[in-house]
């Protein structure tokens, strides 16, 4: 049997479910941690299962240039070459390959590309990609897509999203089925309604074990990335995960919770840490302030991690302000907590049938003062 979800509980558009894989049960909504080159940025693999994280994220794109998909595969899969034992889930290097721009060269068979590390030349099709995810040994692979930019023309948007749906129907037909492992199809058709009703339909179709919302968060803005998901996700299957490419701010996560999304991931909570941000129940703080040079308490009261159970804000400051990488360790570690506790709020509130009523109260923490 191929990976499966089952769906606990609703409440409104909200969801709360499970996803069943190879490597263990994840309980949704989820938001993956980003793992681009076979590791969360700062943390070792046990501080990321500390923060309760069940489910991370990595990279075709990355992971094929360096260091080889096929060393990874002779060297036991991702799971044992990064020491994460839960699932994982691989996007398929698309919007990484299309982010080149001038580096790259696009026709319907594929996509030519150089390195951005070295500028050797490379190959990606939806055979290849599935293969390389194969390699990795990922619980979710992700079906090669090109992610339309935005904006885009109509004309623009469907001629990229009915290139992306030849692409997937390629790539199932080149997936492995094996028990607990699974392909998700990617909707396409920027903000247009009508094509994300038509690229819904044709992934339908073609059968998949989940489906992405893809070509969101590349700059539409919350509003429209809200009505898009609004005519989007009532088009999905009720049995199968959904999932939410590259959101986002807690905020952004909220409101796809509230429109039926139930998988996230994103680099904001590992970024933010590097560059000395923390995100809490009464906000963002920026640690480079020097109102928090002398102050004693918590980055945030509510918060169980290492940054908050065993450091001042005093200490967290004087770290980042001396650039010692403790410092963006201990607020990626908090990030990352925060998220994970941010979720499993979110899940327990729809389970009890009262989540306009915990995402106001979470989104009303924020406004007080820090």
């Amino acid at each position: 049997m191929t990976l499966s979800y089952t769906l606990a509980a609703t409440d409104g558009g909200a969801r709360a479910g499970m996803l069943h894989t190879a490597h263990g049960e994840v309980p949704t909504p989820v938001f993956m941690p980003v793992g681009t080159a076979g590791t969360v940025k700062a943390m070792t693999a046990d501080a990321v299962r500390s923060t309760g994280a069940r489910i991370v994220l990595g990279n075709t794109y990355h992971l094929m240039l360096r260091p080889g998909a096929e060393r990874v595969g002779r060297l036991g899969g991702l799971h044992k070459f990064m020491d994460w034992h839960g699932p994982i889930l691989t996007d398929s290097g698309g919007f990484q390959v299309m982010s080149l721009s001038a580096l790259r060269k696009m026709d319907k068979d594929g996509v030519t590309f150089q390195s951005h590390i070295d500028g050797s030349k490379h190959r990606l099709t939806p055979e290849r990609s599935i293969e390389i995810q194969h390699l990795l040994d990922a619980d979710i692979t992700m079906s090669f897509d090109e992610c339309t930019p935005y904006p885009a023309t109509h004309e623009q948007a469907a001629k990229s999203m009915r290139l992306s749906m030849d692409w997937a129907a390629r790539g199932r037909r080149a997936f492995v089925e094996r028990p607990g492992y699974g392909l998700f199809g990617i909707v396409q058709g920027s903000t247009y309604a009508d094509l994300r009703a038509e690229s819904a339909a044709a992934l339908i179709g073609i059968g998949f074990e989940g489906y992405a919302v893809g070509g969101l968060a590349v700059g539409e803005g919350q509003e429209a990335m809200f009505s898009t998901l609004d005519f989007t996700t009532p088009l999905l299957p009720t049995d199968k995960p959904r999932y939410l490419m590259g959101v986002g701010t807690p905020d952004d996560i909220i409101g796809a919770v509230a429109r039926g999304i139930d998988m996230f991931d994103c680099v904001i909570p590992t970024r933010s840490g590097r560059m000395g941000r923390a995100y809490t129940s009464r906000g963002v703080l920026n640690m480079r302030n020097a109102r928090h040079a002398e102050d004693p308490s918590p980055l945030d009261p509510e918060c169980d991690c290492p940054a908050c159970t065993n450091h001042s804000r005093a200490y967290i400051h004087h770290l980042i302000k001396a650039e010692e990488m403790l410092g963006p360790m201990l607020l990626t570690w908090h990030n990352i907590r925060y998220y994970q506790r941010l979720m499993a709020r979110l899940r327990e509130a729809i389970l009890a049938g009262r989540f306009a009523e915990e995402a106001a109260a979470i989104r009303a923490g924020w406004s007080t003062p820090a």
